[in-house]
């Protein structure tokens, strides 16, 4: 269907026709499509949320996953220093007698990867989950200060 009214009668469809019936879609053929059933299954990937913030004391990660309990979740370390949060939300059942007249939570695998610093301490990540928000705290290396150590100056 044309964006512009076709006043000069049938037109056959052509890519270089502006007032083609059909509008050209640039991205059809590449792996990341407008189409329905590609945007279904990457959804949940696409809307897992997570913020990242730094306190003197840790990394604290926190990422939306509403409806999900922590067995459908998982927090792993790749690699020594890459953190993954991972899991899949499942799609409804749907029965026979059920009509259907909006679906737009989202269904399928997400994972997200972040590159963990070097101040971050490995051994003592921890993990919990509360009204679907998931809190991944990676404990920082304290800083040591230097020894100061004055030197008397002779002569």
């Amino acid at each position: 269907m044309s964006l512009i009214p076709n006043f000069f009668g049938s037109r056959r469809s052509n890519i270089l026709d502006p007032f083609s019936l059909e509008i050209w879609d640039p991205f059809k053929d590449f792996p990341f499509s407008s189409e329905p059933q590609f945007a279904k299954e990457t959804s949940a990937l696409v809307n897992t949320r997570v913020d990242w913030k730094e306190t003197p004391e840790a990394h604290v990660f926190k990422a939306d996953l509403p409806g999900l309990n922590k067995e459908e979740v998982k927090v792993e370390v790749e690699d020594d220093r890459v953190l993954q949060i991972s899991g899949e939300r499942k799609v409804e059942k749907e029965e026979k007698k059920d009509t259907w007249h909006r679906v737009e939570r989202s269904s399928g695998k997400f994972s997200r990867r972040f590159r963990l610093p070097e101040n971050a301490k490995m051994d003592q990540i921890r993990a919990s989950m509360e009204n679907g928000v998931l809190t991944v705290t990676v404990p920082k290396v304290e800083v040591k200060k230097p020894d100061v150590k004055s030197i008397e100056i002779s002569g």
